[in-house]
């Protein structure tokens, strides 16, 4: 499928960045995720489409073992030389529509700020709720659309130009409705408005100055209620930063 091979392109290319990208490595929600899971010695936990290994590093020195899954090989090469310090985690490259586990194998499953790559969201939550044991957690963080149609159309349309890999940022109720036809029963969920520092965002997948001009150009042409609702920081002329919406929710296997 193209989109996993310009997906497995983008992050062999990038693997470094996204090991030190501030939004993924000092994310509120990594401290959060341990609170929530509440994470137990005996625990087995996948961690699908690990990218930088943040998760698996927050929840590895709580657990017996961590699976840091991810389709790109280049970037779990680079992600397990950074986290030679945890022994209880294991590398496994796989697809996170078509898992190579067996069913009823892990405690906990997660997946954090990845599922916006995924061409098939329905058929990745179905291989989280397979892998996962009867009663066992999933946790899922990733960015998501507004309802607002123009708000929507802004925040993918942004996010397709800078990352030819990113699909799709669904809104909280499609969400809603796969984990619902997956048979996840949501337990609790938390929104949340996360800030991008707009140079290390531009610069961690954009290589040319002329793509780098398009993109600030979309943005500071953008609609005022667009940037107001984007929270668009400017300085000295120049973006800052800017916030999108981040949805976090805890599910329950039925």
């Amino acid at each position: 499928m193209r989109e996993k091979e310009v997906v497995k392109q983008k992050f062999a290319k990038n693997k470094a960045a996204y090991v030190t990208s501030t939004t993924h490595a000092k994310g509120a929600d990594l401290p959060l995720l341990t609170q929530w899971l509440n994470p137990q010695q005996d625990m087995k936990i996948l961690d699908i489409a690990t990218g930088g290994g943040h998760v698996a590093k927050q929840l590895a020195p709580f657990v017996k073992q961590v699976i840091a899954s991810d389709l790109t090989k280049e970037m779990l090469a680079h992600t397990s030389q950074h986290l030679l310090a945890y022994s209880n985690i294991e590398y496994v490259l796989g697809d996170a529509e078509d898992l190579p586990f067996l069913d009823e194998t892990f405690d906990v499953v997660t997946c954090r700020i990845a599922a916006h790559h995924f061409p098939n969201p329905s058929l990745f939550l179905q291989e989280a709720n397979r892998v996962l044991k009867a009663g066992g957690s999933f946790l899922l963080i990733d960015n998501v659309a507004a309802e607002n149609t123009e708000l929507n159309y802004f925040i993918n349309t942004l996010e397709e130009k800078r990352d030819s890999s990113h699909v799709c940022s669904l809104t909280i109720r499609k969400w809603r409705e796969l984990l619902q036809e997956s048979n996840f029963t949501i337990a609790k969920s938390e929104e949340r408005k996360k800030r991008l520092p707009y140079e290390e965002w531009l610069n961690r997948t954009v290589d040319t100055e002329e793509e780098k001009q398009e993109i600030t150009a979309f943005i500071t042409n953008a609609d005022q209620h667009i940037r107001d609702y984007f929270q668009i920081e400017m300085t000295d002329g120049s973006i800052a930063g800017f916030t999108i919406d981040e949805w976090m929710v805890l599910c329950k296997k039925e």
